[in-house]
């Protein structure tokens, strides 16, 4: 490569390098456009993700690269927050293919092990690989010599490898927030190496549970040929770059502060009362909360709840359940049909249980801000998080940040990654209804001391590991990775700047 083409040299290309150290890159900008008295502006949007990284972004050059949420429209750069945000824009044609298409219709269910039918299409796989390049020539564009850009997530696995194809002068990490599947159902991706070879142009990637990171790594060694020693893969690109690309796991967690300080607030209090009243003082209160989404083990949940109450063992006059489903993916066929499938059986159980005084179960097709969520987090005696696949679960951690008193008990699926870091929790295998039926009696009748040792040990852990942590342990993973390697090649050979 000559002088000229160089990306590795400021002085030599001066126009290829932008202003900034740090670079998120996500499919999402971290704001919402909101309408008020004096017209549109951005309000920044919830999430864990948000919360950790704002602390990073006002520290260093910090700068946003991201999709603004509205197809067909140029948005300019602009500052928000001690960030830099770099829309990155997106067609109708685009968010059906790239986004409702390759991202949701078919490496979603294929990553969570095909609860659904994942949809091969050619023409959505051409979406995605344009997007891809679209988002990394955005970061690149932003990105100062040297800089760390971590890219975040499964709509833009194609991006670690095209950024250190434009600039090999970066420190790159890539997260991934959903499970990685075992390579037997990877196999079916008729794209498979693409990924993979698109994940590995990262330094780091980090995945929520060990066994996603192993999974990747027997995918990377069947599918790429690659020799894996100590979870690193040592990849040389087609111009004859070497560098060393490492897999680990970095469950991530929420803002437990936040949480809990709201969990104490007066006014959160007395919402969550007055919660318990409106359901008429029940003994026991059960929640589930998620996005209406067939991963997340609604109907097998209300399968096994309905059943306790047709059994006898759990009666409408001593009990009631809160369902909140927030809506997701509306436009997507599968997810419209999973609306319909969850509103009969509520409507069932309702017609079927609910007395004038009673009610059985309160359905909530609703978003809700966080204070009300973690009031009803305080209103709730039973958790119930029965994921039949989830990269990790925040839920099920708001709900054991929210229990300051170390009151309440938490019903957790397996086979989410929040089950590696709870084990106190009442682990359950949701597609066994009877053991999801025994689980949640197990939770209702649990004494209070049993239940609160449980509690304040779930508690220490979410606190002491929140999502601040993760992403220091993971930029600093980065860090160490990359100074390692840099040490490597100057003790291979130690004369470079010589030559």
């Amino acid at each position: 490569m000559n002088a000229d083409a160089d990306p590795s040299s400021k002085e030599d290309a001066p126009d290829s390098y932008g202003d900034f150290d740090f670079i998120v890159v996500s499919n999402r900008l971290p704001v919402d456009r909101v309408s008020g008295p004096d017209g549109e502006t951005w309000r920044r949007s919830p999430g864990g993700l948000v919360t950790a990284l704002a602390p990073v972004m006002a520290k260093a050059d910090g700068a946003w690269v991201g999709w603004p949420g509205s197809p067909d429209e140029e948005v300019e750069p602009f500052d928000h927050d001690n960030m830099y945000l770099k829309p990155v824009p997106l067609s109708t044609d685009e968010v059906e293919l790239y986004y409702e298409g390759f991202s949701n219709a078919t490496l979603w269910p294929l990553y969570h092990d095909v609860i659904a039918a994942p949809e091969f299409h050619r023409t959505w796989w051409d979406a995605y690989r344009t997007v891809n390049r679209r988002f990394a020539d955005a970061a690149a564009s932003v990105a100062s010599k040297g800089a760390t850009v971590w890219v975040q997530d499964y709509q833009l696995q194609l991006v670690p490898q095209l950024l250190r194809q434009a600039r090999p002068d970066l420190k790159i990490g890539f997260f991934n927030h959903i499970p990685f599947p075992p390579l037997e159902i990877f196999a079916q991706l008729p794209w498979r190496r693409n990924i993979i070879e698109g994940l590995l142009g990262a330094d780091l990637i980090g995945f929520q549970r060990p066994s996603d990171a192993s999974n990747f790594l027997r995918c990377v060694r069947r599918f790429a040929g690659y020799t894996i020693r100590q979870q690193q893969v040592n990849v040389t690109t087609e111009d004859g770059l070497s560098y060393v690309s490492r897999a680990e796991a970095f469950p991530i967690s929420i803002d437990a502060g936040q949480i809990a300080e709201l969990a104490q607030r007066e006014d959160v209090i007395e919402r969550s009362k007055q919660i318990r009243r409106e359901l008429g003082n029940p003994d026991t209160v059960l929640l589930g909360v998620d996005r209406l989404d067939y991963t997340k083990g609604i109907s097998h949940r209300l399968k096994a709840y309905g059943e306790l109450l047709e059994d006898g063992r759990i009666t409408v006059e001593n009990a009631a359940m809160i369902q909140v489903a927030s809506p997701s993916r509306e436009r997507v066929e599968q997810y419209r049909l999973l609306r319909e499938e969850v509103e009969g059986t509520v409507g069932r159980i309702s017609g079927s249980f609910d007395t004038i005084s009673n009610t059985a179960l309160r359905y909530l097709h609703h978003s809700y801000p966080v204070e009300e969520m973690v009031a009803l987090y305080l209103a709730a005696d039973v958790m119930l998080v029965t994921a039949l696949r989830d990269g990790m679960n925040l839920v099920a951690k708001e709900y054991v940040a929210a229990r300051t008193g170390n009151t309440g008990t938490l019903v957790l699926s397996e086979f989410t990654g929040a089950a590696d870091q709870l084990r106190q929790a009442v682990l359950v295998n949701p597609h066994d209804i009877d053991g999801l039926k025994a689980a949640i009696l197990t939770a209702v009748n649990m004494p209070a001391r049993e239940a609160s040792r449980r509690m304040r040990l779930m508690r220490r852990q979410v606190l002491q590991n929140d999502v601040e942590r993760w992403s220091q342990n993971f930029l600093e993973a980065l860090e160490q990775d990359q100074a390692r390697e840099q040490t490597e090649d100057r003790q291979q050979t130690p004369d470079r700047e010589q030559s």
